[in-house]
């Protein structure tokens, strides 16, 4: 979805509108008292977490087991709820997503919290709710490093891929439209595919989240291959999604996030997977951005 300017103050106001309050000493253990996702997860003992598998550095797999920014913000929303639930444990059952089935496993409940790189907009929140931000990007392209694209207006009647089911498509499509450049539109299923698909020269570039992209490229064996370029495209500020009107699930993420803001949890989170090094070695180096920084002091 293209965000306009006026949208994207919009989508900040809606995250931080306060959630409703209820007193502190308030918990819900009594099965009778909870409801959705709460009541689901008393009754069974787990929350289930979807995770993303090649979103570097937000969710993917390591040796095998799902890791990354947005799972370790997860877990801290598990020991709330844990805490929710008078100190009961909570099992974590992890189950992959995509980008096409994010949120209506959401939506039909086989899972729980989204633990990606999904933005947050306005044509989503009909369907899903949305953390505080925990991260702010932008549409960016990335191109082989001899190739001559150097901004939008290059790509004129060229070829360019994108992930399915990504604000990326529309917001190039848009743009295409608007600026009449006829881009022609490639479509992977995943981050992966849609690299794979620029790496064979099927196309020019490949449009994604800006974040994204330095992920795959550190990622890459053939890194130094490739380069971002151009403008960004669009504001894309990143949540967590779970269930529409959930209102008691949705005080527990609130909750969370004010305690790992005033106890510097988050930055720490952030400069683990941004700053340190990654499970493979490298470093993105990506400092945190002034929108976001300022929305967590």
């Amino acid at each position: 979805m293209l965000t306009t300017f006026g949208q994207a103050i919009a989508i900040c106001l809606v995250l931080f509108i306060a959630v409703p309050t209820r007193a502190q000493d308030k918990i819900w253990t009594d099965a009778s008292s909870l409801t959705g996702t709460l009541q689901r997860i008393k009754s069974s003992g787990a929350i289930r977490l979807g995770y993303r598998e090649n979103a570097l550095p937000f969710a993917f797999l390591a040796n095998g087991e799902p890791v990354g920014y947005s799972i370790d913000l997860c877990n801290a929303i598990v020991q709330e709820v844990s805490a929710e639930l008078g100190g009961r444990a909570v099992r974590v059952e992890y189950r992959p997503v995509t980008t096409q089935n994010r949120f209506s496993l959401l939506v039909s409940g086989d899972i729980d919290l989204e633990c990606g790189s999904s933005t947050n907009t306005l044509e989503r929140q009909e369907r899903v709710a949305f953390s505080p931000v925990i991260f702010v990007t932008g549409t960016k392209l990335l191109v082989n490093r001899r190739s001559l694209v150097s901004n939008l207006r290059d790509l004129r009647s060229k070829w360019v891929v994108v992930t399915r089911d990504t604000t990326n498509a529309a917001i190039v499509g848009a743009l295409s439209e608007k600026q009449r450049l006829r881009i022609k539109f490639l479509f992977g299923r995943d981050h992966d595919e849609s690299f794979e698909i620029l790496a064979s020269g099927k196309a020019e570039a490949f449009a994604n989240d800006d974040v994204l992209l330095h992920g795959l490229i550190a990622n890459a064996k053939m890194s130094g291959d490739y380069r971002i370029v151009g403008d960004s495209l669009s504001y894309e500020p990143y949540g967590l999604a779970f269930r529409k009107d959930d209102f008691p699930f949705a005080e527990v993420v609130e909750r969370t996030f004010q305690r790992i803001a005033k106890t510097g949890e988050m930055v720490r989170l952030y400069e683990r997977w941004f700053l340190g090094p990654l499970p493979s070695g490298v470093h993105l180096n990506l400092p945190m951005s002034s929108e976001l920084e300022e929305s967590i002091t």
